[in-house]
Parts: structure tokens; C-alpha cells; sequence
């Protein structure tokens, strides 16, 4: 996100990016109406599917994509592999009906960094938009470590019968070098793993929040991933830690 100049000549942050996908223009309409009026995001653009929103992500370069899970033409889960194979720094909340653990864990495969129900109101959109930009992870604790879990056990099984999964994640298909992680980052990164939040790493490591943020956004730029969810992805598909840190 770039700069703009304030008041006085002081740094002034640009709003974030948001791209909007969903093949229903009323669902688009609402979801517009949550965000106007926050002066820290802005919708640039509207999608109707799947390889609209590719397309759009190209020219327009949004910071985060709130993406419909059933479309024609490409679904939700094809839409988001595509964007984080092509666009990996963009962060996707998928917009779904129902909480589905089956679902979420592939939307995770797939590179999303969390989801947000339909019937959500505007306080829990916003708040789960502006936590993926902020290095929180829009994912319940509990819900986190449970999608993390299945992700462990199905990398250990796979690792001893010696099969590779149906389906690859982005992160799987292009794994560039990453920067060496310090030990306080793998520390820090081994409870991201565990679902735990800022607060609760800065109390068990007796440190500030503010603190536990900066490793966060460190881990998150090393690992070459756009947001907190997917940093606990990489670095199970990875093996960063040890099966104990799951």
C-alpha cells in the first residue's frame, strides 16, 4: 500500500485495496455497503467469478479478496489457488454459508487466510479484513489449531507411506529460498502453529504484544506469505518445527 501525504506533510497510509467476488450483484451490494465510510479500506473492484477475479487481481493489485465459495465459470477454492500461485503476496478470505471444516481445511490448502460467513454483520467483516492486513489470523484459536492439526497428520502420513496429496497448495508448487528464521521467530512461529494469538504469545514469552507483532510480520515477509494463516501453512508443509510443535 502506498503513501499519500497528510495533514501538514505527514505520512498518510492509503487505504487498503479490497476486491470484491461473488456472482450475486445484491451479496457484491452489501458487502460494499459494510466497508463505505472506513477511511483505512476501499473497494476497487467488483468480480462475478472466479477468472474475473484472477483478471482483476492482475490489474488492480488488492491487498485482500473477499471470494465467494460457489461461482460459475471458476468456483472459490480454483479462483484462490489461481491468485496465490500468480499473486502470492495477496491475502483471500472466502465469504461462505457455512462453517465447514472439510471446506475450510481445503480453502486453507488452497491459500486462503480465513473466511467470513454470509450472514455475518459489519463489525465481525471489517474486523476479520482488517486482521488479516494487522498479521492476526481471522481464524478462531481453537478452529486454527484443529485445520493445522489435519494439515500435521496428513503431511506425517504421507511422509511414511511415501504419497504425495491429490491436491498441492500454492506454497507446495513454488517454494522459493526463504531467509533464515532466528530462534525467537521459530519460537514465536511454533505457537502461530499451536492457533495461539499476539496476546497470548507476548504472555507465555513474557514480552509486548508489539513485540510478538513485529516477529509475526518478520516471519511472515521470510516465509514469502501473505498473511499469518498461511505463514502456520508454509511452515508445516515445510517442516520448520518438529511434530511437537502441532
Amino acid at each position: 500500500m502506498a503513501d499519500a501525504e497528510g495533514p501538514q506533510g505527514t505520512p498518510k497510509k492509503a487505504p487498503a485495496r479490497l476486491l470484491l467476488v461473488d456472482d450475486h450483484a445484491l451479496m457484491r451490494k452489501g458487502m460494499k455497503s459494510m466497508l463505505l465510510g472506513e477511511a483505512d479500506l476501499e473497494v476497487v473492484g467488483e468480480a462475478s467469478n472466479g477468472q474475473e477475479a484472477l483478471e482483476l487481481c492482475h490489474s488492480l493489485r488488492p491487498d485482500v479478496v473477499l471470494m465467494d465459495v460457489r461461482m460459475p465459470q471458476m468456483d472459490g477454492l480454483q479462483a484462490t489457488r489461481a491468485i496465490k500461485q500468480e499473486l502470492p503476496e495477496t491475502s483471500i478470505l472466502m465469504v461462505t454459508m457455512h462453517e465447514n471444516l472439510d471446506y475450510l481445511y481445503e480453502a486453507l490448502r488452497a491459500g486462503a487466510a480465513g473466511y467470513v460467513l454470509k450472514e455475518a454483520g459489519q463489525e465481525e467483516v471489517i474486523g476479520a479484513v482488517r486482521g488479516v492486513l494487522d498479521g492476526d489470523s481471522p481464524l478462531s484459536p481453537e478452529l486454527s489449531a484443529e485445520l493445522l492439526r489435519r494439515l500435521v497428520v496428513e503431511k506425517e502420513a504421507q511422509a511414511q507411506g511415501g504419497t504425495s496429496s491429490t491436491t498441492t497448495s500454492p506454497t507446495e508448487q513454488a517454494l522459493p529460498p526463504i531467509e533464515a528464521l532466528t530462534p525467537r521467530e521459530i519460537e514465536v512461529l511454533r505457537l502461530v502453529v499451536k492457533g495461539k494469538t499476539n496476546k497470548e504469545i507476548a504472555r507465555e514469552l513474557v514480552v509486548s504484544d508489539l513485540t510478538v507483532k513485529t516477529h509475526v510480520q518478520r516471519i511472515i515477509r521470510k516465509l514469502g506469505v501473505s498473511d499469518r494463516t498461511q505463514a502456520a501453512v508454509r511452515a508445516v508443509e515445510l517442516e520448520l518445527l518438529s511434530s511437537e510443535s502441532a
